[in-house]
């Protein structure tokens, strides 16, 4: 597949008005580093503007030091030559300001380039709080997400520096263009001229590498993803038995030959294009040198205006060149910023309800007709399930994988609303509730839970960010999910660093990072809803009915919802539902169940028979 042409428009106005339309961003873009921080845009201003202003008579005092080299060198007189030596001397003082005032910027821009590359990032991270599951399972939202993060923390302050560069320019140019205009107006419109194919072609080019960027996009991510594969120590150990760090290796480097096969043709086409209007530019300086030098051979400006003239044609066209490159460089980046505020402008429909308590406490949990089916699906990942799950039950589901549990438990947790049908806790409707009181009265250990690099009580803190750091909370959720006893054999205990990321880091089995998950789960202390998907898949079966016994225990007044395929765990429940192809085919007691003979009957037998 090759990236998409540029598109040709035979609308000029259209084109006119798509290119400044681009530039709305700037003005976000300069309110968004003013309220970064006012002194040092402030500062930038400042500097901006003096040292705009100091190059004029920088070349001005030049002219009057050759004009005044000519008399002392004839006359000889002392006077003369000091009159030579002070115009020096000024110009000194002019070259030592406007250096202090270009180190002056460097600094300023240097530290609002931190201040704002960070508050960038906290925007976006911002943004992706308000995100619901869906979007980040959405590859093309993905993709959206990807294009506001590659380069958005430099591009408002390279939008800005070049804005202030363009300022710093125009004043430069209008104290060159008044010196210059006593030579010849002709020798303004000529700097003018030879500089505009430049930035036309640049910002043709700044157009084309920003559509070629789009659309690199999902070729990148790829590749990144590629290189977490290889560079990532939860997988090597895969990666080493099964020999596939060559072949995705491979893949890495095609698909790095693809992208530099594509940003390689548009270099060399810029390259060319470059030089050749180069070339334009040294022409029309060199013509207007000769120009200059006549004039003066003939008489009609001093050998200090000559120099003069030179300097202010040659630097004028440099600022020239400078301004129209800014302004080109300015539409980049103002297309890239686009990619940022796009993300940022996205309006996230979240219906979130006020409720923070039930019409009938103590119903517990009702799903009524619920149906779902995922973004992009045609067949419903649930479809008409009804159940009622009172305060202190626990309900086991069981079925094969894609049948649907773990997307009953994102309905459960809001992470998804249902297609069809309604979900109660105690009477009242889940898109009623506050979506904080809620989720406060849900525990979740989900099959793929995180192992945080974190310290150990901090792993498990997280499960109640309220009591983040509450240790005797900590202990309490530890002791409920058995996690306790081998936390306390570690030599720092709770502040042991789990992972091998950092520093003095230590890694846990996968049947102790469960118990750490589940411990989480008991954080909150005020949910009576605990959810527990595949919970102790990393277990033996010994250890895994010490932990359902334990379980039963210390949730006698809670609802727990148990997803396992270990029936030796399942037949605890005291409801049990057969879940397949998102439809309730078997529900009921495990005594129930096994009577029916059934899909769990068969199941059952089926495992029992593999413990024989």
């Amino acid at each position: 597949m090759s990236p998409p042409a540029v598109p040709s428009d035979r609308d000029a106005s259209s084109s006119v008005g798509r290119f400044f339309g681009v530039f709305r961003y700037s003005k976000e873009a300069l309110a968004l580093v003013w309220t970064t921080d006012r002194r040092l845009t402030l500062i930038l201003a400042s500097l901006t503007v003096f040292a705009g202003v100091i190059p004029g008579p920088i070349a001005f005092v030049g002219k009057l030091i050759v004009d005044a080299v000519v008399p002392a060198a004839e006359s000889g007189l002392a006077s003369d030559r000091w009159v030579v030596l002070k115009w020096i001397g000024v110009e000194a003082v002019l070259i030592i300001l406007l250096a202090a005032a270009q180190r002056g910027l460097m600094v300023a821009q240097s530290l609002l380039r931190a201040l704002l590359g960070q508050r960038v990032n906290v925007m976006i991270l911002e943004k992706a709080q308000e995100l619901e599951l869906s979007h980040f399972e959405d590859a093309e939202f993905y993709d959206k997400l990807t294009r506001a993060r590659r380069e958005a923390s430099s591009r408002p302050l390279s939008l800005v520096t070049r804005t202030f560069g363009l300022i710093q320019n125009g004043i430069t140019l209008a104290t060159y263009g008044w010196l210059l205009v006593q030579f010849s107006w002709l020798a303004v419109v000529g700097l003018l001229v030879a500089a505009l194919p430049a930035f036309f072609v640049e910002t043709y080019f700044s157009g084309a590498a920003f559509r070629l960027f789009r659309w690199q996009v999902p070729e990148t991510r790829k590749r990144n993803y590629l290189e977490w594969l290889l560079a990532r120590e939860d997988y090597v150990k895969e990666l080493k038995l099964f020999g596939t760090g060559r072949l995705f290796l491979s893949r890495y480097r095609e698909i790095f030959e693809k992208l530099y096969k594509e940003d390689k043709a548009l270099t060399l086409r810029r390259g060319l294009w470059g030089f050749l209007l180069g070339v334009l530019s040294s022409v029309a300086f060199y013509g207007a040198y000769g120009w200059i030098g006549w004039s003066a051979a003939m008489g009609w400006i001093t050998l200090g205006g000559m120099t003069m003239y030179l300097m202010i044609f040659k630097q004028g066209q440099s600022a020239i060149a400078a301004s129209l490159t800014a302004i080109g460089k300015m539409y980049e980046d103002n297309l890239y910023l686009s990619n940022l505020y796009e993300f940022l402008e996205e309006e996230i429909d979240t219906e979130d309800g006020i409720a923070t308590s039930g019409t009938t406490p103590g119903d517990g949990l009702r799903f009524e007709g619920v149906s779902f089916t995922y973004p992009g699906q045609t067949n419903p990942a649930l479809d008409k399930i009804s159940l009622h799950l009172c305060p202190g039950q626990k309900l086991a589901l069981v079925g094969e994988n894609g049948s649907g549990k773990t997307t009953l438990i994102k309905l459960l947790t809001r992470l998804y609303l249902p297609t069809e049908g309604r979900i109660l806790l105690d009477g009242r409707d889940l898109n009623e509730w506050e979506l904080r009181a809620l989720r406060e009265r849900i525990g979740v250990i989900f099959q793929d839970f995180v192992r945080y690099q974190l310290e150990v009580g901090e792993n498990i803190g997280v499960g109640d960010v309220a009591n983040f750091d509450a240790r005797d909370q900590q202990q309490a959720a530890a002791e409920k999910g058995m996690a306790h006893l081998f936390i306390k054999e570690m030599e720092k205990g709770y502040d042991t660093q789990l992972g091998r990321w950092f520093k003095d880091g230590r890694e846990l089995s996968g049947g102790q990072w469960q118990k750490i998950a589940l411990s989480r789960a008991f954080m909150r202390k005020q949910a009576d809803i605990l959810v527990l998907d595949e919970p102790t898949s990393a277990m033996d079966a010994e250890a895994e009915v010490r932990i359902f016994d334990h379980f039963r225990e210390v949730t006698q007044k809670q609802m727990a919802i148990l997803i396992s395929h270990r029936f030796s765990t399942v037949r605890m429940a005291d409801q049990i539902v057969v879940l397949d192809k998102g439809q309730v085919i078997e529900r009921g007691s495990h005594e129930e169940l096994m009577v029916q003979n059934g899909q769990y009957a068969r199941l059952f037998t089926i495992q029992a028979q593999g413990y024989q």
